[in-house]
């Protein structure tokens, strides 16, 4: 059995719910603290046993590559100025043995295109694709559990959470197969995008980690434009599901949804929280910020 060694990160996204912010800056580089958004997604990736990391990009996503590229130029600067840690830090961002491939998405045609824009890097083998916009933290994370499971049986998974009924248009939702939606994994009988929900077959919402059997290319290249004119990966998904070809595995961390502003500030404060360097003074600070009047301008002592 082939193992899944590759993994697909599309980050040709405009971040237009980040405007102006991400008007020149990919929406993948807004830092969590000291990170980008999209470096924990490649840690997670790494941690699973990845070793090749494509990346779909698109116009002004050159940075994305530079981030991950060697900068020969500042690592001798930091070390000619005796701060080796610092050095270290932005030589490992990528660690060795690790390869980044990059492929130009030329037109914004969907998740799906994306997807099928890897096929020559990716050709007969299994992958993973992880959308940078989902941050997971814990013990155990989403790409690891997918990983096992397609170990186990190879085959498409999707990583999955329960949400609110209120929810449910905003995700795609599985439509359960067999056995129902206990236990940590699923049977994915099809995937309903975005239902209403009087509509929705379950509250099991996919997220963006997935591991894909490379049928899946086939599937996509044989779409049609779906919803917006775009090709969609959720069509794709649908049809392999309905063969008894997708499994769903719970997502075992903690989500934050990046691509919100909410869900990027949730998630910067709870690492904040968890900093070794900043966590108590930042708790300090929270503590004085909540115990200040309504009217308490920021900033302004007493």
């Amino acid at each position: 059995m082939t193992r899944i060694t590759k993994a697909v990160f599309p980050v040709a996204g405009l971040g237009t719910r980040f405007l102006p912010a991400t008007k020149a800056m990919p929406k993948e580089l807004l830092p969590i603290i000291d990170k980008p958004i999209v470096q924990y997604a490649v840690e997670e990736a790494i941690a699973a046993g990845i070793t090749d990391l494509v990346f779909i990009t698109g116009r002004n996503k050159r940075a994305v590559g530079d981030h991950f590229d060697a900068n020969l130029e500042l690592e001798n600067q930091l070390a000619a100025k005796g701060k080796h840690e610092l050095r270290d830090l932005v030589r490992n961002i990528v660690p060795r043995g690790v390869n980044c491939i990059f492929i130009r998405q030329a037109e914004p045609l969907g998740l799906g295109h994306a997807v099928l824009c890897a096929r020559p890097a990716v050709g007969d083998a299994p992958f993973a694709v992880l959308l940078a916009d989902d941050m997971m933290r814990g013990a155990r994370l989403p790409t690891a559990a997918l990983v096992e499971a397609y170990d186990r049986d190879p085959r498409s998974y999707l990583s999955v959470s329960e949400v609110s009924l209120e929810e449910v248009s905003s995700y795609g939702i599985l439509r359960p197969g067999p056995g129902g939606t206990d236990g940590a994994q699923v049977e994915v009988a099809g995937l309903v995008e975005k239902p209403a929900p009087q509509d929705a077959p379950s509250r099991l919402a996919s997220f963006g980690r997935y591991v894909f059997h490379p049928e899946i290319f086939d599937v996509l290249a044989a779409l049609g434009p779906g919803a917006g004119g775009e090709i969609q990966l959720a069509d794709a998904i649908d049809a392999l599901a309905v063969r008894g070809r997708v499994g769903a595995i719970r997502n075992p961390s903690h989500r934050y949804d990046c691509g919100a502003k909410f869900g990027y500030l949730t998630a910067i404060v709870d690492t904040a929280l968890e900093h070794p360097e900043y966590r108590d003074r930042f708790r300090a600070l929270l503590a004085d910020r909540l115990a200040r009047t309504p009217d308490a301008t920021p900033g302004k002592t007493g």
